[in-house]
Formats: structure tokens, C-alpha cells, sequence
């Protein structure tokens, strides 16, 4: 019994780490997005942001409509979402990725952001790009090309199309801590090209609401993004460590 408890301690501790990790929304997050959809299978939900005082919430902006994929959610790749069980986002499948994700850098036309927007910015121009080939090593990766010699052997999406939905893009850090080839890319907040279209999965709303994200996002902040189904969020939210049902417009 001796020689065996020490073997049965080294199993059981990893493995309550690693499910602590995987569950609860960090700590130093004290900017949070929260989507909340009402199924799977829904293109259709609302926002909230949600601002931190030391473990006190409180609502900032919300409810504010926005779109998802056209095919609705699957379980994304982020902070939390990985480990569940049920749909699985994939590339090109429709779907936007449910979980929680960190929130990346703001990807812009212009040389600055709005007044009153602090938060790490690129601007971009023809030579930027996000790979959304999964045979590429820069798969789910920002990167700068040779607009004059563009790769011809990958598929990728351009950053400066001239569209006005992509005017403003904030990065959405699903399946980016590596990324898996085929498990998603280019996910992004954006503006949305009409109120009946959605996305292929990413989160669109209207420019004013997006513009308004924008100037709320601080670094320091640590901001994150929740994108949950109804039922999902009222079952898991203390588990993840997750504001109240109410703030979120749940009862």
C-alpha cells in the first residue's frame, strides 16, 4: 500500500488541473464578450459586454443583435469548448465556434482606430491575408504576402477585399494556441452585410455596435469572448466561471 499511493497521487492530481484549466473563464479576464444563441442550430442571438470590478459584474452594452453561422454553433477550440461533447466546428462548415476564446488584435482599413479606442491595432492593406487552408503551415495565421506574386498552392481569405464588412475585424482566437489543420480559421467579430446574412462563422452586428466594441476593448483588461446556446450558458455558467444568467439576459 506504501509503494502504491504515491503512483494513485501522481495520476489524480494532473488530471484535476487540467479539467480546472480547461473549465473556468481566467481570472484576469475583466472585459468579457458573452453571445448567447437559443439552439445549435440558431444564425440568430444577442451580445453583451461585461465589465469587471474586482468579482463583481457589471453590463456595459447588451443586448445588441448580431448573426452567427448560417448553420449555427459547434465547439470551438479556446480556453473552454474543447473537451465538450457534441458538435465540432470544422473548416467550412457553417457553424460558428461555441466556447471561450481569447480576444486577438483589431485588423482595420484605417490608419487608426476611433476616437477613444485604445487596443492593439494593424492596418491592413493588399499584402495582408489569413490563411484558411489547412495544408499551409500559416494555417489560421495572419500573414503578409506579395500582392504582385500572390501563393497559388493555398486558399486564403484577403484582409483589404474593399467589402465594408470588413472595414473593422477583431480576431476571435479559436483553434489558435496551435492551430489544428481543418478544426476552423479566420474567425473574427465584423460588420454584418445585411440583417438576414449570416456568417460561415464568424460574429457580425451592426457597424455602430461593432464601433462601440471597439472603443470599449482594453489590453490590460485581458478582454474574452463567451458564445454559448441558452441552455448551455444557464448550465455551465458557474462551472466557467461565468457572470450571472441575468446580465446576459437569461432568466
Amino acid at each position: 500500500m506504501i509503494r502504491l499511493r504515491p503512483l494513485v497521487l501522481s495520476i489524480a492530481l494532473p488530471l484535476v488541473a487540467s479539467s480546472a484549466r480547461a473549465a473556468a473563464l481566467p481570472q484576469d479576464c475583466a472585459q468579457l464578450i458573452v453571445g448567447i444563441a437559443p439552439d445549435w442550430n440558431s444564425m440568430r442571438g444577442h451580445l453583451h459586454l461585461l465589465e469587471k470590478t474586482g468579482d463583481k459584474w457589471r453590463v456595459e452594452a447588451g443586448p445588441l443583435p448580431v448573426l452567427f453561422g448560417k448553420k449555427g454553433l459547434a465547439w470551438g477550440s479556446g480556453i473552454a469548448g474543447q473537451d465538450e461533447q457534441g458538435l465540432r466546428k470544422h473548416e467550412r462548415d457553417g457553424r460558428a465556434p461555441a466556447g471561450i476564446f481569447r480576444i486577438g488584435k483589431i485588423y482595420t482599413y484605417d490608419a487608426s482606430l476611433p476616437p477613444g479606442a485604445d487596443y492593439p491595432f494593424h492596418q491592413v492593406s493588399e499584402a495582408d491575408i489569413w490563411s484558411d487552408d489547412p495544408r499551409s503551415p500559416n494555417y489560421n495565421r495572419h500573414v503578409v504576402i506579395d500582392p504582385r506574386n500572390p501563393p497559388d498552392n493555398y486558399s486564403h481569405e484577403k484582409m483589404r477585399p474593399g467589402d465594408f464588412a470588413y472595414h473593422w475585424l477583431i480576431e476571435i482566437r479559436h483553434n489558435s494556441d496551435p492551430p489544428i489543420p481543418g478544426e476552423g480559421s479566420a474567425i473574427f467579430f465584423h460588420i454584418r452585410r445585411g440583417v438576414n446574412r449570416p456568417t460561415t462563422g464568424c460574429t457580425t452586428m451592426a457597424e455602430e455596435d461593432l464601433v462601440r466594441m471597439i472603443k470599449w476593448l482594453r489590453a490590460p483588461a485581458h478582454p474574452c469572448y463567451a458564445l454559448l446556446t441558452a441552455g448551455d450558458y444557464s448550465a455551465k455558467w458557474r462551472a466557467w466561471n461565468l457572470p450571472p444568467p441575468d446580465l446576459v439576459g437569461l432568466r
